[in-house]
Order: structure tokens, then C-alpha cells, then sequence
């Protein structure tokens, strides 16, 4: 451990970084795909369940979308880096914790990739019989990584063209739908409020609600590529897919009561919207509605690949991943990852034989234990980083309800589809056993290290490679520089910041850093409670520097190229007043105590 001054003048260097391309319409479209084409499914699934309520449970799950979009606006406001529910948990709790979250999205963006590009083939086939199902869903979701990894922007274009088709063709389907209604009259509608629900007003009505909210899954997503967003972007995001979702939903289940016998909707649950085409203009409204539902269903995957690659290029800078997976091409986009996660999805796709109901719990479970994480998140955000800036704030009563029904919805499933745990288990297990692998690898090593000796007691010279290779190995993880910016913390914040490396972060190496206006700022007592650090904390060498400037983006940016240490393994203690930067300006830096 040693000190040294430096001035702090003009940075030699900075980190590149590219600047967000992503407007309020492309980002909204590509989440917007995902979330509003859950009208080709919903209503089947509120009417099932709740009957002639199934557009109140609908406008219900719009009440509960309307309070998180103030939970994930300020959550986001407050901490504007990809990752979503992970993101919000790296910085209120433990990694492993929030690496569970990640594992919950990724699931949920594997199971919306494959289910919604078999979907869109079936709709497909519908009015084309000779096409093959598996082959041209791998087709699909082959298309949809080869444009991902061509860039962000020429997604985008492609998913404002579908999501303007669905909109339109959405917008048609209610002005012929309505005609219809009025000159056939209001017969089958009266009738269908005359039918009893299911099981009472209050089962029928939670029921009902639980499964229709799996109409909001896609809200989610811009919160993981919101590093590609514009500036004031994310919460207009948020906006539009509410203003969508409290439309059509309860207005389309309203149509489908008014056109179609509640008996006869479990009959065409696969592809009710086209039939209610059929039923009120006639085959060349169905046939628009098809082509439109293989549309969106498809921009639905582009959502997912968009998703997963922002959570898991934020992950793999954690260090929670495999590095190699953060190689780049000359587009600037991480193929690995996207090629990664197609070889996922289609080996999903051939284990399940294209039988994928058994996906449907892994959908269901994961996107509505992300959305309580997120909430949680939230909670967590307002206890432990009070003072830390945000744009906007949830009330205490929007997240606690918010939370509430999203539980109460998991429940609600559950309870419907008691396979779907069982099922979601046989996923979420072995994906965070690998994460945990990652997260733990130092102790697997040392344990592997410590084993290799004891077998190959007496047989030093052929295997004394292999265990120097281990060595080397844990210490070249270990290796891994990091910085903690202080500004004069007492002993006890300053060991709450070793506890946490040691048990959170792969390093045996912490630079001590703090910024003052001059040297003799620095408080006598400093050294000397760092002095008694060192003793406490033998493995870890603690290097303690004293810079001469101002803490802010330009200081943080310098030190990362001179020091060679990525911005995202910096940390900060919560401020002590209002922080004059937010997160994303500082680049990634960490909020640790």
C-alpha cells in the first residue's frame, strides 16, 4: 500500500463512446412489437378465464401497467445503463441476486423468441400449407440475428414498418368490426353479458386479470437497451406502449363479446382476432389479419434478440459471463452474443419438437417474476439510495400495489397451470447453476487446486503444469484492478467497502482513490485507518491515490485509459448530499455502501 498526489489536468485519452441513435418511434416500436402484439392472444385468454369480464380484468392489468410505468421510469431515471431488473438490483443489493433477475429475463426473451417465431410460422402456414414449420421458424429467427447483428438501427426501421402494419391493420379491424356490430345488432353481445362468469364475479375477475396479464410482456424490454435510447426517450417509451395496451386490449375483447358467442372463443383461440375478421368483413380481413399477426409475432423476436443482447453484454462486463462473449465487429455489435442466443432458441425449438405449450410456463413465470424484481428493485432504490438523483419518483402506494398485483397475477397462473412451476424449474435451474459457476469460479478453482495436489501427491512433475496453470489462472482473474472513489469515509464505510469486494467482486487489487481540491484537503486520519485496512485485509493490496481536481465524467473517463480498469469496476459510496451527476454520465461507475 503507498500513496502518491497527481495533478489532475486535461485527459491524455477517453474511453470512445458511441453516442444513442434510437428516437422516441424506433425505440417504441421495437418494445412496442413485442407488448402490443398480445392482442392476438389476450382477449381469448381474458374471455376464458373471466367471461363477460374479461374487459374489465383487461382494464385492470392497464391500471397496474400505468403504476410501474412510474416504478420503471424512475428506477431508470435513476440508474440509465441496460440490464433492466438487473441493473436495478447490481445496484441496491448482491450480484448473485441480481444475476437471478438477469436469468429470469433471459429465460423469458428465449421463450418469447421461440414461441412467437413458431407462432408467426403457423400463421403463415395457415394460408400457405406447403410451408415446413421447423425449418422456417429457424429461418426466422435466423433473419431476425443476422439484422440484429447488422446494427440497432436497421432493426429499428424494420420494426417501425410492422409496428405501423399492426397498428393500421388493428385500427381497420375495429372500424369493420364496429360496422358489423351495428348493422347485425347487439344480440350476441347481450347474450354474452348475460353469461354467468366462471366460478363468480371475484374468481372469474382475479382469473381473468391473472391471465391477462401476460398482455403487457415486452414492457420490459426498453429498460435493457436503454443505453441505445436518446436522451428523454425511455419514459415516452413507457407512455406509448400504455397508451396502446389500455386501448386496443379492452376494445378488442369488447369486439370479439359483440361478434362471437362466448362458447365458440375457445374453439378459435388460436387465431380469434382472424376469425373475428372473417366474421365481420369477410376472408380478405382474415387473410390481412394473419399476415399481420406473422408480422408482429416476428417483430416480438426482433424485440427479444434486441433485449437479451443488451442484459448480457451489461452482465458480461460484470464479469458474470464469459469475456469472449463481449468480441465486437466492425459494425460495433456483439455477435457472439446474438449468435449465442440463436443457437439457444433453436435448440429449444428441436428439444421441444415444435410442441411448445411447455414453453408457455417458462414465459409466464420468468416475465412476471422479472416485473416484481423490478418493483422490488425500486423499493430497494428508495431505502438504500435515497439521495441518489432521479428524474421522477414512484409513490410508496404505486409500488406497493404494483407489486402486490403482479404477485397476486404469478399466483393467479400458478394456481391455473399448476405444470407451468415444474416446467419453468427444469429452465431456471441449470441457467443460474451456470451463472453461479461464473460468480464462484475463483472458490470451484481453488477447490479443483486443492484436490489436483492431494491425487497427484508424489506425481509432481507431470501434472505441476496443470496446477501452475491454475495458479496462474486464479491470479490472473484476480488481477483485476478496481477503484473506490472516497471523499474522506470513516473506518466503518471504508470496511464495508473491503467486505463487499471480497465477497462480490474476483480482485485482490483496490485503488483508494480521493479527489480534493489540494493535497493538504486530505484528513490526517485517512492513512492511518487505511494503514489498519491493510492489516485487516492481507490478500488485498490497497494502493492509496490522492488527485489534485474535480471528481465528475471527464476525471472518471481519463483514469479508466490511463489505468487500463473498465469504468464499470469503479465504484462510489452513496453521496452524502445530491450527487451533481447521474450514473450514466459517469460511464457505469457502481454504487457499493
Amino acid at each position: 500500500m503507498h500513496a502518491r498526489a497527481e495533478k489532475h489536468g486535461k485527459p491524455a485519452a477517453h474511453a470512445a463512446k458511441g453516442h444513442p441513435t434510437l428516437g422516441q418511434l424506433a425505440a417504441t416500436a421495437i418494445c412496442g412489437n413485442d407488448i402490443t402484439s398480445s392482442c392476438l392472444y389476450v382477449s381469448a385468454l381474458a374471455i376464458l378465464y373471466a367471461g363477460p369480464l374479461a374487459p374489465l380484468a383487461l382494464l385492470l392489468v392497464a391500471v397496474v401497467l400505468y403504476l410501474f410505468r412510474a416504478i420503471y421510469a424512475e428506477v431508470v431515471g435513476a440508474l440509465p445503463l441496460n440490464g433492466g431488473a438487473y441493473n436495478a438490483l447490481l445496484n441496491t443489493t448482491s450480484k448473485f441476486r441480481a444475476s437471478v433477475a438477469a436469468c429470469l429475463t433471459i429465460l423469458s426473451y428465449m421463450a418469447t423468441a421461440v414461441i412467437s417465431a413458431n407462432e408467426a410460422v403457423h400463421y403463415v402456414h395457415d394460408l400457405w400449407a406447403a410451408l415446413p414449420i421447423t425449418g422456417s421458424t429457424i429461418g426466422l429467427l435466423a433473419t431476425f440475428c443476422g439484422l440484429t447483428i447488422l446494427g440497432i438501427s436497421d432493426s429499428a426501421r424494420v420494426a417501425i414498418v410492422i409496428f405501423a402494419v399492426h397498428l393500421f391493420t388493428l385500427a381497420l379491424l375495429l372500424v369493420v368490426g364496429l360496422g358489423a356490430v351495428m348493422t347485425h345488432g347487439l344480440d350476441v353481445f347481450f347474450a354474452n353479458m348475460d353469461t354467468p362468469p366462471p366460478g363468480g364475479f371475484a374468481m372469474a375477475l382475479f382469473f381473468g386479470f391473472s391471465a391477462s396479464m401476460l398482455g403487457i410482456s415486452g414492457f420490459e424490454s426498453s429498460a435493457n437497451f436503454v443505453e441505445e435510447q436518446q436522451p428523454g426517450v425511455f419514459p415516452k417509451t413507457l407512455r406509448n406502449m400504455w397508451i396502446a395496451v389500455s386501448f386496443f386490449n379492452p376494445v378488442m375483447a369488447l369486439l370479439v363479446l359483440g361478434l362471437v358467442e362466448i362458447p365458440a372463443v375457445g374453439e378459435h383461440k388460436e387465431a380469434l382476432l382472424a376469425h373475428v375478421g372473417a366474421e365481420s368483413g369477410g376472408s380478405w380481413l382474415a387473410t390481412l389479419v394473419s399476415v399481420d399477426a406473422a408480422l408482429v409475432l416476428s417483430g416480438a423476436v426482433l424485440t427479444a434478440f434486441v433485449g437479451v443482447n443488451g442484459l448480457v453484454h451489461r452482465m458480461t462486463l460484470d464479469r458474470c459471463l464469459p469475456q469472449f462473449l463481449l468480441k465486437s465487429n466492425r459494425r460495433g455489435t456483439t455477435h457472439r452474443i446474438l449468435i449465442g442466443f440463436f443457437v439457444l432458441a433453436v435448440s429449444v425449438l428441436l428439444i421441444t419438437e415444435g410442441d411448445l405449450e411447455a414453453l408457455a410456463g417458462v414465459y409466464t413465470i420468468s416475465f412476471l417474476a422479472v416485473m416484481a424484481l423490478f418493483g422490488i428493485g425500486n423499493v430497494l432504490l428508495k431505502v438504500k439510495r435515497a439521495k441518489l438523483p432521479r428524474p421522477s419518483s414512484a409513490p410508496w402506494l404505486y409500488v406497493l400495489v404494483g407489486v402486490s398485483s403482479v404477485v397476486a397475477a404469478l399466483i393467479g397462473n400458478a394456481v391455473m397451470n399448476p405444470s407451468y412451476l415444474r416446467v419453468f424449474l427444469e429452465y431456471f435451474v441449470p441457467v443460474v447453476l451456470f451463472v453461479s459457476i461464473m460468480l464462484g469460479r475463483i472458490a470451484l478453482l481453488k477447490a479443483g487446486l486443492y484436490i489436483l495436489r492431494q491425487i497427484v501427491l508424489g506425481v509432481t512433475k507431470p501434472m505441476g503444469s496443470l496446477a501452475k496453470w491454475i495458479r496462474e489462472k486464479i491470479d490472473l482473474i484476480n488481477a483485476q484492478q478496481v477503484v473506490f472513489f472516497t471523499h474522506g469515509d470513516d473506518i466503518d464505510d471504508l470496511n464495508e467497502v473491503m467486505l463487499y469486494l471480497r465477497k462480490n467482486e474476483h480482485t485482490n487489487r483496490l485503488k483508494l482513490v480521493t479527489v480534493v481540491a489540494n493535497e493538504e484537503d486530505v484528513p490526517s486520519k485517512v492513512k492511518n485507518e487505511i494503514r489498519v485496512l491493510d492489516r485487516a485485509y492481507p490478500e488485498i493490496d490497497i494502493e492509496f491515490v490522492v488527485l489534485e481536481g474535480e471528481f465528475g465524467p471527464e476525471l472518471i473517463r481519463r483514469l479508466s485509459a490511463e489505468w487500463g480498469i473498465p469504468m464499470n469496476l469503479m465504484f462510489i459510496g452513496s453521496p452524502a448530499g445530491k450527487l451533481e451527476y447521474g450514473l450514466g454520465d459517469l460511464g457505469g461507475v457502481r454504487l457499493i455502501i
